[in-house]
């Protein structure tokens, strides 16, 4: 895909919307649809997921395979499983045991729902007491995205931000629910934005080929499906990184299944034919008022002298001939009539 940048919301929009399933969109179809865009296109595409309320679904993406400095603290926190477990094992003075510390001694009380809604009525300054009693679900929500190249601290910074654009938007309706798509949709963006500059849309495209071709070989030589980890034995990967790989290539055929169904038919002959014979009765039926409101003669004369009953129109000299009119007569009723009928 060439590098691009959009210009036309409605035409950016109507690409992710392609893309999705049920108002969900992959983060593996994702990053391959962004695979060489720029950060412009980047940013215009992640802003109309949020205008269309579209969920960043990063359930298909493969594990990472980490290095570099921080691939140890990056494994690490992707086996916590629970608040209470987090600081374990974490230095006194690291940054993110502070912040939980910290967030543990931040008052926390009242109605959430009720502190919403009193927002929504106008008392603003109910935005941080409904932020003081979100940030730790935001903690909460920050597990399920760790194991992406994404540290925990920064997920909970962007779930952070999240929870305060979600304040913003909240037009009514339970609070909760709206802040969790909010919180989620900003740590699933962290985490496709980290895959996207790493290039893993197109490691994921080439995995998924290989895929492809695994499955369509073994298939071929053992007369049956072959198991998740008979794959990922032929392409030397992790059972799990393999039904990883199963669960995008599915993902992608139920899209282009989708895609297909939703493909109007290509009109026929006979298609073509009655959408111009309705088309053409809608006209005749317009003309036939517009001639209603003139004077039978005139009615008459326009009707002959353009054919509008089936026959070849009539020079004047003819319809004169019809009607007991000379030429010049003709002409001229002609002239008054049209200019009447211009000015319905």
């Amino acid at each position: 895909m060439s590098e691009f940048v959009f210009s036309d919301d409605r035409q950016l929009d109507s690409e992710i919307i392609s893309l999705c399933i049920d108002g969900t969109i992959s983060a593996s179809r994702l990053l391959q649809y962004l695979e060489s865009s720029d950060d412009i296109a980047v940013e215009e595409a992640f802003d109309s997921l949020k205008q269309n309320r579209i969920t960043l679904d990063i359930s298909d993406l493969p594990p990472v395979s980490l290095s570099g400095g921080s691939a140890l603290r990056l494994k690490q926190e992707a086996q916590f499983t629970a608040l209470d477990r987090i600081t374990a094992g974490l230095d006194e003075n690291d940054p993110l045991r502070l912040y939980l510390q910290e967030l543990a001694a931040t008052p926390a009380y009242g109605d959430l729902q009720q502190f919403a809604e009193r927002y929504l009525s106008g008392e603003h300054h109910l935005a941080e007491p409904i932020v003081n009693l979100c940030l730790s679900r935001v903690v909460e929500l920050s597990l399920e995205y760790t194991g992406h190249g994404v540290l925990l601290l920064d997920l909970i910074q962007e779930g952070s931000m999240g929870l305060w654009e979600s304040i913003g938007a909240y037009e009514g309706g339970d609070f909760r629910a709206h802040a969790d798509w909010h919180i989620r949709q900003a740590m699933a963006r962290s985490v496709v934005v980290t895959a996207h500059y790493s290039g893993v849309g197109q490691m994921l495209r080439g995995a998924m080929e290989d895929y492809r071709d695994a499955d369509q070989r073994l298939l071929t030589e053992l007369g049956r499906n072959p198991t998740v980890e008979e794959i990922a034995e032929a392409l030397h990967i992790s059972p799990e990184e393999c039904a990883a790989l199963e669960k995008m290539v599915a993902n992608a055929r139920n899209m282009d299944s989708i895609k297909q169904s939703q493909k109007e038919p290509e009109p026929t002959p006979d298609d073509e034919q009655a959408v111009e014979d309705t088309a053409y009765f809608q006209v005749r039926q317009r003309i036939m008022e517009l001639l209603s409101s003139l004077p039978e003669m005139d009615t008459r004369l326009l009707t002959l002298r353009f054919g509008l009953e089936g026959g070849k129109p009539m020079t004047p000299v003819q319809v004169g001939e019809e009607l007991g009119l000379t030429p010049e007569q003709v002409v001229t009723r002609e002239a008054n009539a049209l200019a009447k009928l211009r000015n319905q």
